[in-house]
């Protein structure tokens, strides 16, 4: 598969786990001149949480076992800097968006600006021809529609295509992906067969700027001020008031526990009024809609969708996803019904199509449709 590359200049993003590790080994194998690059994305001392216990793919500990790596296998590793425009692109939108009572996908904005946009220009200056990374996905050329394709991985438990379907057709065309013909299982095989330090490396979950996992207290710690004056907001169930909560951007739709209140049956947050500072609690059936709106909208296997097209949707990274019909409102904006009542459609969320293995598009969540 990755024959054609012999002695191509290749960068491949290293997080120093064991996926990217993997990824620049076999690069390395089939004759590629590769070079190692780890993006740092924040100052440890701007974002707080247990620094002790920081284990993201942006981390001194993921930069020291990429440069282990990387001296292991013969090839040169360097760290970037990208703390800037992270701030800006990522940070930024991610607080903007719980302040608008939204519940964002914060990866899914770095892929594209940051682990894809900012860093193929710095390959580009270091002459290399593609950027590498160690994602779960696959990418092929299309001869009939001229569109590089973007699908799933061959290890569906792994599949990573829902958090990049913001990647242009330019930066698809950049990309390589060695890993898309094989399973995790395998990928730790070969991390032992090449002898890596990392080949039993856990897999890190949290957001690499909030390494204690509790968004809660960063935005607080990032917006004393504003935070501070939306609590006491209102808790409405039926048209009534039913209790006080601690600011709309600490809860999100579908969320039952944790709310502070006690009704005598389950609740779970259905709507959120960023504007009243009111969050709207229903049962389990008002969490059902017949669809969405989507905005900033990618598409990659097709270049429009103004005739609409049939799909299998997903609204979250688990999400199975559900058969609906997408079309393109206007330019950059979806609308997708599904055939049946999709539950806790999250606006701050992507929405990803698929058709069949391929990712036709996607598109941050809007506003749902009742």
């Amino acid at each position: 598969m990755l024959d054609h590359l012999k002695n191509k200049r290749v960068v491949v993003a290293m997080s120093g786990g064991v996926d990217s590790s993997i990824a620049a080994a076999l690069l390395v194998e089939k004759g590629c001149e590769v070079i190692g690059i780890t993006i740092k994305t924040h100052n440890f001392e701007d974002v707080g949480g247990n620094f002790a216990q920081e284990s993201s793919c942006c981390s001194i500990d993921g930069i020291n076992d990429a440069k282990l790596v990387a001296s292991k296998l013969g090839f040169p590793h360097y760290v970037l800097d990208f703390s800037k425009e992270f701030r800006k692109e990522v940070i930024d939108n991610f607080i903007k968006e719980y302040l608008s009572g939204n519940t964002p996908n914060p990866c899914v904005i770095c892929n594209r600006t940051i682990k894809w946009e900012a860093l193929i220009r710095k390959a580009l200056s270091l002459g290399a021809d593609y950027i590498a990374t160690g994602h779960f996905a696959k990418i092929r050329y299309d001869e009939t529609s001229k569109r590089y394709i973007l699908s799933r991985g061959k290890d569906i438990l792994k599949d990573q295509s829902y958090a990049l379907w913001g990647l242009t057709q330019d930066s698809l065309s950049r990309t390589i992906f060695p890993l898309s013909d094989y399973t995790k299982s395998e990928v730790r095989e070969l991390a032992s067969k090449f002898g890596l330090n990392n080949a039993t490396k856990g897999e890190s979950f949290e957001i690499c700027f909030i390494p204690d996992d509790d968004y809660g207290r960063f935005l607080k710690e990032q917006n004393p001020d504003i935070v501070n004056k939306l609590e006491g907001g209102s808790f409405i169930l039926d048209g009534k008031v039913v209790g006080k909560h601690k600011g709309y951007p600490f809860y999100t739709i579908g969320q039952r526990k944790g709310l502070g209140i006690v009704l005598g049956e389950p609740v779970y947050v259905s709507k959120i009024d960023a504007n009243a500072n009111i969050i709207y609690l229903g049962r389990e059936v008002d969490l059902f809609h017949r669809g969405l709106i989507a905005r900033d909208v990618n598409l990659i296997a097709v270049d429009n969708l103004k005739n609409g097209m049939r799909v299998n949707a997903k609204v979250r990274y688990k999400d199975e996803g559900s058969e609906a019909f997408a079309v393109e409102t206007e330019p950059g904006k979806l609308q997708v019904v599904f055939d049946k009542p999709k539950r806790a459609i999250t606006p701050g969320q992507s929405v990803v199509l698929y058709y069949k293995d391929d990712v036709v598009g996607g598109g941050i969540i809007d506003k749902v449709i009742e």
